[in-house]
């Protein structure tokens, strides 16, 4: 019977501890303007946070070939995979689908007079690039993203 009650009450920390990780990996990152300012470059600010983008050709991470992982650069999340990563030809480092669930989401851009698809970071909402559907298998898309909205993590 000690056996027993030791291992529910084992099992259930293990739930507890679970449950905490994934509330605060999936915990939102939300600053004010002026905090973003001072962690940010200029023109990370200026992408990340007012929706810009950079001139094609010229990020860090367009021609990029290292194995890892891409993070948001405002708040570090897990973002792409350079598994993932492929070359578009369009001037920014392109990918076919994100690391997870949840890592980016979708949002309809409706500015510069036609309508596509806005990519954001799941965590902070900062401004990644955009989406399209001619991408190649397995996903048929093509995450367009602005290299100042990314970091990477070589892999070990």
């Amino acid at each position: 019977m000690k056996k027993l009650i030791f291992l529910i009450l084992f099992l259930t920390a293990q739930i507890q501890w679970t449950y905490a990780q994934n509330k605060d990996e999936n915990k939102k990152t939300v600053k004010t303007p002026k905090e973003w300012e001072q962690c940010l470059t200029p023109e990370q600010y200026k992408i990340l946070r007012l929706k810009g983008t950079e001139m094609a050709f010229t990020g860090k991470y367009y021609e990029h070939k290292e194995k890892g992982t891409y993070t948001c650069a405002a708040c570090k999340a897990e973002l792409f995979t350079s598994e993932t990563k492929f070359d578009s030809g369009t001037g920014w480092p392109s990918y076919y689908q994100p690391v997870k669930k949840g890592a980016v989401k979708n949002i309809t851009d409706k500015s510069h007079g036609m309508v596509r698809t806005e990519v954001v970071c799941g965590k902070c909402d900062g401004h990644l690039g955009h989406v399209f559907d001619d991408g190649p298998p397995p996903t048929g898309l093509r995450y367009c993203i602005n290299s100042a909205s990314l970091d990477f993590v070589k892999k070990k």
